[in-house]
């Protein structure tokens, strides 16, 4: 069931950038360089993003996502970017994009079924 809030209450990511694709909760991450010298440095880590195609079932096209691999690893486990969309909650999916795309399979899930009288 859909949730009545609008997407970008859903969508809690911590940099604008996870909005526009599949982070699955990943953000930037910060700390320091610490070399022999002990004098330290400021620096950051940023989540490893690859640009894929990636197939959906329901909408039986390829559709062009930037995802992190922690996600394309999820995708691997779920069996595939449309149960993965449809198992994890709004909450957890963690981007406007992501909730956007379940929408979207949702409703051509409802289409595509056939009516049971």
């Amino acid at each position: 069931m859909a949730d009545s809030r609008p997407t970008y209450e859903l969508a809690r990511a911590t940099f604008k950038r996870a909005q526009r694709g599949l982070f699955g909760g990943k953000h930037i991450q910060f700390g320091n360089n610490n070399p022999f010298s002990k004098k330290k440095t400021r620096r950051f880590w940023l989540p490893n993003v690859q640009s894929k195609k990636l197939y959906s079932e329901t909408l039986q096209k390829f559709l062009d996502l930037k995802v992190t691999t922690s996600v394309l690893r999820t995708i691997d486990k779920k069996g595939g970017l449309d149960q993965y969309l449809l198992e994890t909650r709004d909450k957890n999916l963690f981007s406007e994009k992501a909730v956007e795309l379940k929408n979207i399979v949702l409703k051509q899930q409802k289409k595509n079924a056939p009516s049971s009288l």
